[in-house]
């Protein structure tokens, strides 16, 4: 009777051994797939902000810059006023998958052209 438990309990031990090492491997460093879908993901948040940018009249799509990294959207160029800089900040952190906003926008003294 022991041979047999101790025969099940090897066995066992014998099967389940590789599942406790792939589960241990999976915390490894992300696969060239999980990257990929990440910058996806950053290039949607990117287009999803300037998207936002373009129907809004108080914010320049085409003086500021966007570019996210891990859902971080950094806004940078130029603004005409504090007032455009932080709607921008605001339309940006309002804009679904941003995890926050660095802003970097930089405020163009009164009638200085961009």
């Amino acid at each position: 009777m022991i041979a047999k438990w101790t025969t099940a309990l090897f066995l066992a031990g014998t099967l389940l051994a590789p599942a406790a090492g792939y589960a241990a491997d999976t915390t490894a460093a992300p696969t060239a797939t999980e990257k990929a879908r990440e910058a996806i993901g950053d290039a949607a948040i990117t287009t999803k902000v300037k998207a936002k940018f373009a129907t809004d009249r108080d914010v320049s799509a085409m003086n500021i810059k966007v570019d996210t990294d891990n859902g971080v959207v950094k806004l940078s160029g130029n603004a005409r006023s504090q007032d455009e800089a932080n709607k921008a900040a605001e339309i940006a952190k309002s804009t679904e998958g941003v995890m926050s906003v660095t802003n970097d926008i930089r405020v163009n003294p009164a009638g200085a052209k961009y």
